[in-house]
């Protein structure tokens, strides 16, 4: 099996101020941290992409347009189903004094949970007051599927990966703590973030080689990298992919680096009015999200 290779190395997913529709596109600038251009009002240009994300033999075409909003990188109808991996960093598992998993933990989240970039990470009304609930930040590289995965080898499974983004699984503590699922705790609508945008995996050839951080309100609160991944990508894919069949859109989060609120003393959690952005190196950018304490009926667009 052959790796995927695209046309295109970075895509973002935005409303153009042209067209005023959403489009595809390859930043023009290749070195621009897309996410913190958009953060600080800055003009961002795409060299527009025709086809799908999911597809391997999109264009990238010499059309430029101007970014008016960014979106996530996937729609959630591309996504599908967001798979997820628990106490997957060494240092995380010893800062939480829990032992080091023997197989990876999966939780699922619904796609109802993710938003893109500046979109409001939601704190529902019934997880209030924050206090109480402890909801939580975890910076994640995502990994994105591109072509269907069954029963694939370790030696084989980055040739199955399209690209990589960040994620943020914005976590409840008081209701991850009170059952063994995790689910619930960590899939309330409107509370995990990814982009800003697509890494393709062909310019990331060690997904075991990536920086990342966590900063809320200026303060850095998570720096590591996935060198201390305890399941690597490579491990991941293949376990997860064993009599089930990983869909092309279809995600997974790889679990978070030490540094998260709830085992500081005394506990740090996301509040109302919290600016809170993570960071995933290799050119992947930041990820900017305000935090809101639902008061009414709050939507987010994706």
């Amino acid at each position: 099996m052959s790796p995927i290779k695209t046309a295109w190395t970075r895509l973002i997913r935005f409303v153009a101020a042209e067209t005023n529709q959403v489009h595809i596109g390859e930043p023009v600038d290749s070195k621009l941290d897309v996410g913190l251009a958009i953060r600080q009002k800055k003009p961002v240009k795409a060299y527009e992409i025709v086809g799908s994300a999911l597809d391997p033999k999109a264009q990238v075409t010499k059309t430029v347009l101007t970014v008016k909003e960014l979106l996530a990188p996937l729609s959630r109808e591309e996504v599908g189903l967001v798979r997820c991996l628990g106490l997957n960093y060494a240092d995380h598992a010893a800062e939480a004094k829990l032992p080091k998993p023997a197989y990876p933990v999966l939780f699922y989240k619904p796609v109802t949970s993710l938003i893109g970039p500046e979109a409001p990470v939601t704190i529902p009304k019934h997880v209030q007051p924050v206090e109480k609930h402890l909801p939580d930040y975890e910076v994640e590289l995502t990994v994105v599927i591109g072509k269907p995965a069954k029963n694939v080898s370790e030696a084989d499974a980055l040739d199955y990966v399209l690209a990589y983004t960040a994620g943020n699984d914005v976590s409840f503590r008081y209701h991850q703590m009170a059952v063994s699922q995790w689910n619930f705790s960590k899939g309330f609508d409107n509370t995990t973030p990814i982009g800003p945008c697509l890494v393709a995996a062909h310019a990331i050839s060690d997904p075991q080689n990536v920086p990342l951080k966590t900063v809320v309100n200026g303060q850095t609160l998570q720096d590591g990298t996935t060198a201390d991944q305890i399941f690597n990508v490579r491990q991941t894919i293949a376990f997860l992919s064993q009599g089930t069949t990983l869909l092309p859109g279809s995600i997974i989060m790889t679990g978070t680096p030490k540094g998260v609120g709830f085992v500081k003393k005394p506990p740090q959690y996301l509040k109302n009015g919290d600016d809170m952005n993570v960071w995933v190196g290799n050119g992947i950018g930041t990820l900017f999200n305000p935090v809101v304490e639902e008061r009414g009926n709050e939507k987010a667009k994706l």
